[in-house]
């Protein structure tokens, strides 16, 4: 019996989902170019209610970064734990090709403000008003946003089980139960953290609520109910001095001794 590849021992599920990711990085635009190839670009997620959950950006080619956030084969397991990869449906990308070839430094001032400018229509599309980004992307002028690819990563299929709310609402507690572990046993987090901790909350009380109504023959939770901007404030830009995982990592090995030779 011939040994099977590694990728057919996935369920199901998870197959299909891989296969539309690739098909989705391999779109092709007007110019014949595959998008995922693009070296700069930016990207967003959504779940399966079309709600906006994640914006982020990549100087390491589209195709790269998004199979890492999607295949969960990213190194960080913080945010492997922010992120349910289970609850992304669908992902947008824009990719800046104007910008191939140049060096990341010359590239980031533009990478940074599409990004701000897909965090802000995100956000403003939220009806939590508030995405699960760690760090808010440095405000920057807004511009209307260049074309996008979307595409969807999970078919509308009633029979679904991933759709079902009662499996929603399980995974999301989920992924906040790991989430606030990560809070605990690391002890000094960033703010971001935190407030995505409460992001997350929101969400699964809009969800758990709604839920509850359907239950009852009521009308749906309404979201402006338990709003995270009502909560957090409005989130449209970095608080002044806002630091990420990253930062506080960096700041921990510079103030660790030396090893030993």
């Amino acid at each position: 019996m011939a040994r099977p590849k590694r990728s057919e021992l996935a369920s199901p599920e998870v197959q299909e989902f891989r296969k539309r990711l690739a098909a989705g990085l391999n779109q092709i635009d007007s110019e014949g170019r595959k998008v995922g190839d693009a070296e700069f670009g930016v990207y967003g997620f959504y779940d399966f209610d079309g709600e906006p959950i994640y914006v982020g950006q990549t100087n390491e080619k589209l195709r790269g970064r998004v199979r890492r956030h999607l295949t969960n084969q990213r190194t960080d397991a913080v945010a492997m734990r922010v992120l349910d990869i289970f609850e992304v449906a669908e992902m947008e990308l824009w990719p800046l090709w104007e910008l191939q070839g140049l060096g990341k430094k010359a590239a980031k001032p533009r990478l940074d403000q599409v990004e701000y400018c897909a965090y802000r229509h995100a956000v403003e599309r939220s009806r939590y008003g508030a995405i699960l980004n760690e760090k808010i992307p440095r405000q920057t002028p807004l511009e209307p946003l260049p074309t996008s690819y979307r595409t969807t990563l999970v078919e509308l299929n009633p029979g679904d089980e991933r759709r079902h709310p009662d499996v929603r609402i399980a995974r999301r507690a989920e992924t906040i139960s790991r989430l606030a572990a990560v809070v605990r046993e690391r002890g000094d987090v960033s703010d971001g953290l935190r407030r995505v901790l409460a992001i997350q909350a929101v969400r699964l009380t809009y969800l758990a609520g709604t839920r509850y109504a359907e239950s009852q023959g009521e009308p749906m939770l309404d979201p402006a109910a338990i709003s995270a901007s009502a909560q957090l404030g409005p989130l449209r830009s970095p608080p002044a001095g806002e630091v990420d995982e990253e930062d506080i990592e960096a700041e921990e090995l510079a103030e660790a001794p030396p090893r030993r030779s």
